[in-house]
């Protein structure tokens, strides 16, 4: 079949680290035999994509990336699970189509694109990717093969659509791509010297146009206290465009595990960025450069430690508004938090992923490092955002507490209805569903 490795796996955060069993190769179907979970490129920052305590064997997914067909009419694409989303674009913004809801990172795999139904900076115009996810070809837990769409098995569809894999095994993904005039950016950038003021920009740039994110500073005080920038994108017009499609940037490798990510720095850090840009400026720019700027440094995660961090990613509903936000910055600056990034998002209401993340409101993505009491501030953070009808994205989460989470997500118990009737043995697990859900390890 193939060779098993044993290896020290982690998320992106790299907390928490576990040792695990990997079986690679590139037919997804055999390795995925007997495997508790499959893996893509492990940039689901917890415990996500790690197995549970135990001899257990995970499926790596990255062998596994064929570009199955292509119909140019349509824009329909099916790929094996471990294509990545990186050879995607590569592929097909020279032809005039690109990927919907792209995330903030491009080293993903299709699979893992559908285990945590992933947003992007579209969110509020074109919804989370499971939206534009057309079939799946998944193994479940006794083994049989199975092609499953909205018409077919609808409901382990919609339970494996943001699922984390706990469902089944995803073997291919077949998607609608978007078509584009032009694969580069027409994009603006605006700096708003205080929460408020970035937050109605934010929300009202979502009304024109397809692309918004803003970074806010949480390292300034007082009223300058979540100061950012807006940036907000479109395709660019052909016209006004580069006639020939972007090349891949190139990058470099963070080559150790160095702690530069500090208190200070990321005070300076932020100033530079604030300040060192006009108060408005616009241009066409690389896709590369707008929705992946992270990407052009490999392994930028060892920069926070040995300990690793963990992204704390909430939604707050639209009742909670701008003050939810403050809130959520008063517990942090209260419990002497340091984030060394904060980035806000729109969301519009939820796809039909069951327990996908996203829902209308305010998004809230705020890097921690882990130190010792990182855990009783995700629990203060949790108490407040359950308690204002919000949840928590658990592709990025490593340590949220079972009843927090349900205390979040009114969806839960059918979705593990669903997930009782394919694998009622629980054959199908990972570090989270037994942090979370009570599985067996």
């Amino acid at each position: 079949m193939s060779d098993v490795t044993v290896a020290e796996l982690s998320g992106w955060g790299r907390h928490p680290v576990v040792t695990g069993r990997q079986r690679c190769a590139e037919n997804l179907a055999r390795i995925t035999n007997g495997a508790v979970l499959s893996r893509g490129l492990g940039r689901s920052y917890g415990d996500a994509s790690l197995p549970p305590p135990g001899d257990h064997v995970v499926a790596v997914t990255t062998r596994a990336d064929r570009l199955l067909f292509f119909d140019s009419d349509a824009g329909v694409v099916r790929a094996e699970a471990g294509l990545s989303l990186a050879e995607l674009n590569r592929l097909f913004w020279p032809r005039g189509w690109c990927p919907p809801s792209s995330p903030g990172t491009q080293s993903v795999t299709l699979g893992g694109m559908v285990a945590a139904d992933v947003h992007g900076k579209s969110h509020h115009s074109e919804g989370c990717f499971g939206e534009h996810v057309r079939a799946l070809r998944v193994r479940v837990a006794d083994g049989r093969i199975l092609d499953v769409s909205d018409d077919v098995e609808p409901e382990l569809f919609r339970a494996t659509l943001g699922g984390l894999g706990l469902t089944g095994h995803v073997l291919e993904v077949e998607l609608r791509l978007r078509p584009a005039p032009s694969p580069w950016i027409q994009a603006e950038s605006e700096r708003f010297g205080d929460l408020g003021s970035l937050i109605d920009a934010l929300q009202d740039a979502s009304a024109h146009w397809p692309y918004t994110v803003a970074w806010a500073d949480l390292s300034s005080r007082g009223k300058s206290r979540g100061r950012g920038i807006l940036e907000r994108g479109r395709a660019a017009d052909p016209s006004t465009a580069p006639a020939s499609p972007p090349v891949p940037k190139r990058t470099f490798s963070v080559p150790l595990v160095c702690p530069v990510l500090s208190e200070a720095t990321v005070r300076s850090l932020n100033m530079a960025r604030y300040w060192g840009r006009s108060k408005i400026s616009r241009g066409i720019v690389h896709p590369e450069s707008f929705f992946y700027p992270l990407d052009v440094v490999g392994r930028f995660n060892r920069l926070y430690g040995r300990r690793g961090f963990t992204q704390y990613q909430a939604v707050l509903p639209p009742r909670s508004g701008r003050a939810g936000c403050v809130k959520v910055f008063d517990i942090l600056e209260r419990m002497r938090a340091t984030p060394l990034l904060c980035v806000l998002k729109d969301f519009r209401a939820e796809g039909k992923g069951m327990i996908s993340f996203p829902m209308q409101g305010l998004s809230m993505a705020i890097d921690l490092p882990i130190r010792d009491h990182t855990q009783a501030v995700i629990d203060a953070l949790n108490d407040f955002v359950a308690g204002e009808g919000g949840r928590v994205y658990l592709a990025k989460d490593a340590l949220t507490r079972a009843e927090h989470f349900r205390a979040m997500e009114p969806r839960l118990d059918d979705w593990l209805r669903v997930r009782r009737i394919w694998d009622p043995d629980v054959a199908l697990k990972s570090a989270l569903s037994v942090r979370l859900f009570g599985d067996p390890a």
